[in-house]
């Protein structure tokens, strides 16, 4: 923690002009960067938030969004947050669990029996003890947005059983929970930042990446990558952040705006995000993917050995047993 700490100050005073939360005597404004492209439906539901707030607030209130890496990759973007130097960014739940560890058990092979028990626990009791849990490291979490089922898709052939991903190199967040996921599966995991990844794949310093539909899709990885493979491993949630230092400079009033745009927002982009997905699987097929529906089941049979590795922290352990079970 105290290594990314520094690394965030150096971030800090790179971006020191521009304030993560400014104001004059009308306008308080809050920035907002994040990774994804405007196209993205979390990018959309992120403006709708913006729209809301201002909304609320009579324009008292402004989130200004910078999409796009603009002003860092995802672990950049959460560093900068804990110094304050930016308001808020939307980061994979495994790019968080880096820095607040509870988050990893989102990042579980097959955690969630389908999509309505995915969605029973974000919006539920264990999915709101998370979402808070990263207070004490300076990161406030508002909301989750939907991330759909992440799955592989490769160059070379299909991955239609683990034994495909032997020898091949895997693109994988910078996640450990992920890379023990697919070292377990036989593949050789590689992390590398979501927007360095086009490159990696078209010049093969890795092979195999895996994301959700739209993901896919809107990256144009699908240029690359022919093979799509919907085994469906993990259903790792998007999560906004926004920094303590900056939400307890608000009055209750504007933290209230703030929640209730959020949690607006996240139930505007769960109808976006069902329909991004079958547009982007049919856009895909359109530009030469073939897409796959592998059994899921040795993928799961694979892995399942995975949650053997918590039983010596009984407060995690008891985490995934009640998400696994008690819903």
């Amino acid at each position: 923690m105290k290594k990314y700490f520094l690394h965030g100050f150096v971030l800090g005073l790179a971006l020191i002009l521009l304030p993560a939360c400014s104001r004059d005597s009308r306008i308080k404004v809050i920035k907002l960067g994040h990774a994804l492209n405007a196209d993205h439906p979390v990018h959309k539901a992120m403006v709708y938030m913006a729209d809301r707030v201002k909304e609320k607030s009579d324009g008292r209130l402004r989130i200004d969004i910078y999409p796009s890496q603009q002003l860092g990759t995802e672990r950049e973007l959460v560093e900068l947050l804990q110094i304050g130097s930016l308001g808020i960014t939307k980061v994979s739940s495994g790019v968080i669990e880096g820095f607040v560890p509870v988050h990893k058990v989102f990042g579980l092979p097959y955690l969630f029996r389908d999509e309505a028990h995915r969605f029973s626990v974000l919006e539920g009791e264990v999915g709101r003890q998370i979402l808070l849990s990263s207070e004490k490291y300076w990161l406030r979490g508002l909301c989750y947005y939907d991330a759909g089922s992440r799955s592989f898709y490769s160059k070379s052939k299909p991955i239609l059983k683990p034994a495909d991903l032997a020898g091949l190199k895997v693109r994988t967040m910078n996640s450990p929970t992920a890379v023990a996921m697919i070292q377990q599966m036989g593949g050789s995991a590689t992390p590398i930042a979501w927007g360095e990844l086009y490159t990696a794949l078209q010049q093969g310093v890795v092979d195999v990446a895996e994301n959700n539909p739209p993901s896919y899709h809107l990256s144009r990885h699908y240029e690359v990558c022919k093979h799509y493979s919907l085994d469906e491993h993990t259903s790792v949630p998007d999560v906004l952040l926004i920094s303590t230092i900056i939400w307890n400079d608000l009055t209750p009033q504007e933290q209230q705006w703030l929640q209730e745009a959020a949690d607006e927002s996240a139930q505007y982009q769960k109808r976006l995000w069902k329909e991004a997905c079958e547009f982007a699987l049919q856009e895909v097929q359109k530009n030469g993917v073939t897409v796959y529906y592998p059994d899921k089941r040795p993928f799961a049979e694979k892995v399942a050995t995975i949650y053997e590795r918590y039983r010596d922290q009984p407060e995690l352990y008891e985490l995934i047993q009640k998400i696994r079970t008690g819903y």
